[in-house]
């Protein structure tokens, strides 16, 4: 456990009690210094200098994606002490403010913009590890909304009855489907338990249920799971997601140790998988981002923006 926290100490991440971090995204660098948003900003409203990106569970996972920049170095998690909601959002706040700190000083940072990164108002509930598995999630999703926070929450689909008990949704539910079928799933996330694909489908049959905003994201890689448009399709119409987003692999972190370079999609490859989902599914490509290599899919007319 302490290699595994020294190595994510090295790679820039604010450790919280034994299993919370926080980590500055690249695009919070991006808009305080170039003035430039996430994605996230131009599709769905919300601040990518006020977001935090955190986890309940830094080092702890029961996918080993091949494609994932996190660090891959988990080991046995049962007995954990995972800190309590209360504790887990304060501490967090604190680190974040104290990794933009050094923003102040830099001539090309809006002061504006600073003091308000200061005071995140948007949380991203998917910086490493299945947040899933963290046993106070909807406590933990209660809390940021009391605090007048919008909440994203990234999920493997690993453990669909977390999901199902949920005390409160996150504003935004996010569902990676990586691969269109069992054969590739095993081979692209390595599942590290028995019947990961068949707990898969139960989330995706779950999510039509659930009163809030829902999101297939397909994570493309060249030469390993992009194509099957037709079986993606399926899996999308089980889902029944508000969007479906499509986005390209891209070459960082850990994931350099596993990939190559050539297995990053090029934009118009992402733009033409999109394309023939939206048409097999009736929807439309309602937006697109090319430095990201994303698109996002969903019925003409859909309100993108997130409610505060």
């Amino acid at each position: 456990m302490n290699g595994t926290i020294q190595h994510l100490e090295k790679q820039q991440y604010r450790i919280v009690e034994e299993t919370g971090a926080v980590k500055l995204c690249h695009w919070m660098r991006q808009r305080l210094i170039y003035g430039r948003s996430c994605y996230k900003e131009e599709f769905y409203g919300i601040h990518t200098h006020r977001c935090l990106q955190m986890t309940p569970a830094v080092n702890i996972c029961n996918f080993r994606c091949l494609f994932c920049w996190r660090f891959h170095g988990m080991t046995g998690f049962e007995g954990t002490k995972y800190p309590e909601p209360e504790e887990l959002l304060e501490r967090c706040l604190q680190e974040q403010r104290s990794l933009v700190s050094g923003f102040k000083g830099d001539e090309r940072c809006d002061p504006k913009l600073w003091e308000e990164s200061r005071h995140p108002n948007q949380v991203a509930i998917s910086l490493s590890g299945e947040p899933t598995l963290y046993p106070h999630l909807g406590e933990f999703i209660a809390l940021c909304k009391r605090k007048g926070m919008t909440t994203f929450l990234v999920t493997n689909g690993s453990v669909p009855k977390a999901l199902a008990n949920l005390s409160s949704l996150p504003s935004q539910l996010y569902v990676t489907v990586a691969a269109p079928n069992e054969e590739l799933f095993k081979r692209v996330c390595v599942p590290q338990f028995d019947g990961a694909w068949e707990n898969l489908m139960e989330t995706l049959e779950l999510l039509p249920s659930l009163s809030t905003r829902t999101v297939i994201r397909h994570t493309l890689v060249r030469d390993w799971n992009l194509g099957w448009e037709d079986e993606y399709a399926r899996l999308d119409e089980i889902a029944s997601p508000t969007f479906i987003e499509p986005k390209g692999y891209v070459f960082v972190g850990d994931s350099r140790t596993r990939m190559t370079i050539e297995n990053m999609p090029s934009h118009s490859s992402v733009v033409e998988f999109s394309r023939r989902i939206a048409d097999r599914l009736s929807l439309e490509i309602l937006a697109e981002r090319e430095d990201s290599r994303v698109t996002l899919i969903g019925k003409k007319g859909s309100k993108l923006k997130i409610v505060e």
